[in-house]
């Protein structure tokens, strides 16, 4: 394993992979989180795309690394423990103080997907 040649993903296509492939967001709003046009997301998607199909059909190892790029985190997931409500809360707020479902106060913040 340790002979095998690489490809380059970037984090940013990485991330247009993930928004795309993994969680199924259209274009339009994909390319709103990242900051970029939905065209610009397109070919972003589009390179990524060939780069991890020439990975996979050719045995290659992927390598993330580089890219333009900034962790921008628009809103916070909460989870309550008593009736199992996600709800996201925006960035600076603070913490709740209830669950918006149920009023209960024991919740926890979740991971996207999670």
């Amino acid at each position: 394993m340790q002979n095998l040649k690489e490809v380059r993903l970037t984090i940013d296509e990485g991330e247009a992979i993930r928004l795309a492939d993994l969680l199924g967001i259209s274009h339009e709003k994909a390319g709103h989180r990242m900051g970029v046009s939905r065209a610009t997301f397109g070919r972003i998607v589009q390179k990524a795309r060939k780069t991890v199909a020439d990975a996979l059909i050719n045995g290659k190892a992927i390598n993330i690394e580089g890219g333009n790029y900034k962790i921008i985190m628009e809103a916070r997931i909460f989870e309550c423990r008593r009736c199992n409500n996600r709800w996201d809360e925006p960035q600076g707020t603070g913490r709740p103080a209830k669950c918006p479902q149920c009023s209960h106060d024991d919740f926890h913040r979740t991971v996207e997907g999670g």
